[in-house]
């Protein structure tokens, strides 16, 4: 068993028995599940737009290299600079380069989950420049030093009140009350002066139009826009699976991610860039970088039966209908992306060993299936990855041994009916001899909240003779 293996069920035990935790969580995702229900009634015919969207995105996929070529020509024509980093080092690398060029001292960033994936505030702390998340959400988890709880809400785990003794131990200047509205306030005034201070804004992206050659990005808090256009230069850090063919397609792209992430019709900002500042425009920066970041995603393109695993546009439906993440919460993952959709990438992103545990951190329920807005079949995926997992011999030795003394005895109907009449016999025995049912092995887990089942006398096979003969 791996470190984060051991640490996930530890965290896992923890959390399922902090009910103010488990509460704070059910009355949050009880008001997305209500905002999103009424959001999905907008639609005339909401499956017809999953569909639309999810055949949008298998497109991109399919013609990913020659869409992305079509973006970044349309990028590099309007002065803008495209870079392709094969991995989390290499994008890194490049950032920090543009940052030290440009002698940045202040850098804002807009919600970007890929800059959390490659580990870039670190990066660019270590060279001693201040980093600052704008998204309210963000800069409450980035100021408890956590990284994000959810996809889209990223401090959902915390109460109102435990937000206000934040704020007044982390900026007192700027508080003057603790309603919703005046901690909001709060964080304004804060993060005003970091907009104005900033020579870097890095952003991430919901979409990559390829036709256009834009950016599309998709906010409620208008920290995306102060991002992108006060300072004078920006950064675009984006995973290549976000290329999508045409400007028409954000059409059923954005309502359909508006309101399977929030229950919006759509999101307060809805943005488009393409470049640089010209010479006839007054805001938007003199410097634009798109970086294309690879990590892992390729492997994903190049596995027909994973591949679809790219079409996710991180709306976090998945990880809010999930029984398992409502229950441990979203830190207990420690990976970039929990929930269903963390545990299908991240062991293809990194590797079986590390976080192949995580596709066991499904009841295979298949809900999550069923709220994805682009179909993506995730129980199937998480199957697969369970299967990678034992092939590459990371299972328990008991697992294994326990297993294939399954399937010896499942191969022959004397040897299977040999060992039920023993494991009978034995449970029997034991429990008239009042032993607990806790001690019994695999049983202990089950039986801790639950009576013990009854253990019958006689086999299927046995009743079925006294009642059938031998027909």
């Amino acid at each position: 068993m791996s470190r984060l293996s051991e640490e996930f069920l530890v965290s896992a035990a923890h959390k399922s028995a902090d009910l103010t935790h488990r509460s704070t969580i059910k009355r949050n995702i009880s008001s997305y599940d209500a905002a999103v229900a009424k959001g999905k009634t907008r639609f005339a015919d909401f499956e017809a737009a999953r569909a639309r969207a999810a055949q949008v995105k298998s497109e991109g996929i399919r013609n990913l290299a020659s869409l992305l070529e079509t973006f970044e020509s349309k990028i590099i024509a309007r002065g803008g600079h495209v870079y392709w980093a094969e991995n989390s080092e290499d994008a890194r690398q490049y950032i920090c380069d543009v940052a030290q060029r440009n002698q940045v001292k202040t850098v804002v960033k807009s919600k970007s989950m890929v800059t959390e994936e490659i580990h870039l505030s670190p990066a660019l702390e270590k060279l001693g420049m201040k980093v600052w998340e704008t998204d309210l959400g963000e800069l409450i988890v980035q100021l408890r030093h956590e990284p994000p709880y959810h996809i889209v809400t990223p401090a959902m785990h915390l109460t109102r009140e435990q937000i206000r003794d934040l704020f007044r131990e982390q900026m007192p200047d700027d508080m003057t009350g603790e309603t919703h509205q005046e901690l909001v306030a709060t964080a304004r005034r804060f993060l005003r002066r970091a907009f104005f201070a900033a020579e870097m804004g890095i952003s991430g992206a919901n979409f990559l139009v390829a036709d256009a050659g834009l950016v599309a990005i998709s906010t409620n808090e208008g920290n995306g826009r102060l991002t992108t256009s006060l300072p004078r230069v920006h950064v675009v850090v984006t995973g290549i699976e976000k290329v999508i063919p045409r400007l028409q397609d954000l059409g059923v792209l954005w309502p359909v991610l508006a309101a399977t992430g929030t229950g919006q019709p759509i999101t307060t900002y809805s943005t488009l860039i393409g470049g640089p500042t010209t010479a006839d425009e007054i805001d938007g920066p003199e410097e634009f970088h798109v970086v294309l970041v690879d990590n892992g995603r390729t492997e994903v393109l190049a596995d027909k039966a994973q591949q679809e695993l790219l079409r996710c546009i991180r709306c976090g439906a998945c990880l809010n209908i999930c029984p398992v993440y409502r229950q441990v919460g979203g830190h207990t993952y420690q990976s970039t992306y929990p929930g269903p959709i963390g545990s299908a990438l991240m062991p293809i992103f990194q590797s079986q060993q590390e976080y192949g545990h995580l596709s066991y951190a499904c009841s295979l329920c298949t809900a999550c299936n069923s709220v994805c807005p682009v179909k993506i079949k995730l129980s199937d995926h998480l199957l697969e990855n369970r299967r990678e997992y034992v092939a590459e011999g990371n299972a328990k030795i008991s697992e294994k041994i326990g297993f294939s003394l399954f399937r010896w005895a499942a191969m022959s109907s004397t040897r299977f009916a040999l060992f039920g009449w023993i494991g009978r016999k034995t449970l029997r025995a034991g429990l008239a001899m009042g032993i607990s049912p806790h001690a019994l092995g695999p049983l202990a887990n089950w039986t801790k909240y639950r009576a013990m089942m009854d253990v019958p006398k006689d086999s299927f096979r046995d009743l079925w003779r006294k009642q059938n003969g031998n027909h």
